[in-house]
């Protein structure tokens, strides 16, 4: 009798690879806030004076969030389909807090210059600021440059004379 061979044992295939989901596109408010964040980083760099980056920092923001802009609308409709879509809703906020912390790093900028008269530290003044400009496209057109002056007067330690 011959000795056979043992038959072989077959290798173990590693699982086959699950295909993820495609990455989703960008929404239009991601994209809008990312490009705001870069021009405030973009626009905090450049020499000038930090009170000075503050204000063009505000008007940037102030211009983006009015009434009937582009931006707050995409805002609002990214917000809703973002509600039952986990991935999304992180998305939004991961763009939101990428402005936020530009926005933080030209206060900070201004609070050590002696430029930011506000008590809060700019982290969270950043937050205050940033959903103040996001309120403006709630606010009748004619009361934005009103709410766009008080907002700098605080921030800047100006009085007004009324």
């Amino acid at each position: 009798m011959t000795r056979g061979r043992k038959p072989r044992r077959a290798a173990k295939r590693p699982p086959p690879r699950r295909k993820g989901t495609p990455p989703t596109p960008a929404t239009a408010a991601e994209t809008g806030l990312l490009a705001l964040a870069r021009t405030l980083s973009a626009a905090a760099s450049v020499e000038r004076s930090p009170g000075e980056a503050m204000t063009n920092a505000l008007a940037t923001l102030a211009a983006a969030f009015p009434s009937g802009a582009s931006l707050p609308r995409a805002l609002a409709q990214a917000r809703i389909g973002a509600l039952g879509d986990k991935t999304r809703a992180l998305a939004l906020a991961w763009a939101r807090e990428q402005l936020r912390l530009a926005l933080g790093d030209v206060l900070e900028r201004a609070a050590t210059a002696g430029a930011l008269p506000v008590g809060l530290a700019p982290e969270p003044l950043a937050w205050v600021v940033l959903a103040a400009c996001e309120a403006l496209a709630d606010e009748p057109p004619q009361a934005v440059p009103d709410r766009i002056r008080a907002l700098e007067d605080w921030l800047t330690g100006a009085r007004g004379d009324g």
